[in-house]
């Protein structure tokens, strides 16, 4: 985590009145809402647009398979030191089918000689976007296993959680119960 306490403070129980608790939706019945939520909902209008967006790449209608769509958020949110995104994704991750094991090589990225030949193409082309915001050519060619479709999910994959992850480090999102930091991520 950048910092050790929020610069947008977020949002109490107190102050999650019925406009915002109905755009958060069903996810949140009878389950904690996550910080990143309390802290958007600061700007309700701004929420809305963003809960569209995130939820096509979260969804089944981006192409890429659940468990490759995570190792390209947690590269992305390791690339950009986002300690909350980190903790958030490597639960998904897990769910998605990542192993401990490819969680912690992630950190590592495309060099690690353990990835197939896949996982190091999806690696290459998020470490292009992360660094030049470019796939180079010899990376994209070696994005031969993936459709036009995949390569722009995954091009906008990386894309929404680079902006996640500015935000949540600028806004000083802290971490929600029960969620540890990873060592490697505390940048203080």
């Amino acid at each position: 985590m950048r910092l050790s306490e929020p610069r947008i403070q977020p949002l109490t129980d107190e102050n999650i009145g019925d406009d915002i608790r109905s755009e958060l939706g069903e996810q949140f019945k009878g389950h904690p809402v996550f910080n990143v939520f309390r802290t958007l909902g600061k700007s309700l209008k701004a929420y809305r647009k963003f809960m569209g967006w995130g939820g096509y790449i979260l969804s089944s209608d981006n192409d890429l398979t659940p468990r490759d769509r995570e190792l390209i958020i947690l590269r992305t949110g390791y690339n950009w030191q986002s300690g909350y995104e980190w903790a958030q994704h490597t639960r998904i991750g897990r769910k998605c089918g990542l192993s401990e094991e490819e969680i912690e090589r992630t950190k590592e990225g495309p060099q690690a000689t353990e990835w197939s030949s896949r996982d190091r193409a999806l690696l290459n082309a998020t470490d292009d976007l992360t660094n030049n915001a470019f796939i180079s050519d010899l990376n994209w060619a070696a994005l031969t296993d993936f459709s036009e479709k995949q390569r722009m999910d995954l091009v906008m994959t990386v894309g929404q959680y680079t902006q996640v992850s500015m935000m949540l480090n600028s806004f000083g999102v802290q971490l929600d119960p029960g969620y540890t930091l990873d060592p490697d991520l505390d940048g203080r």
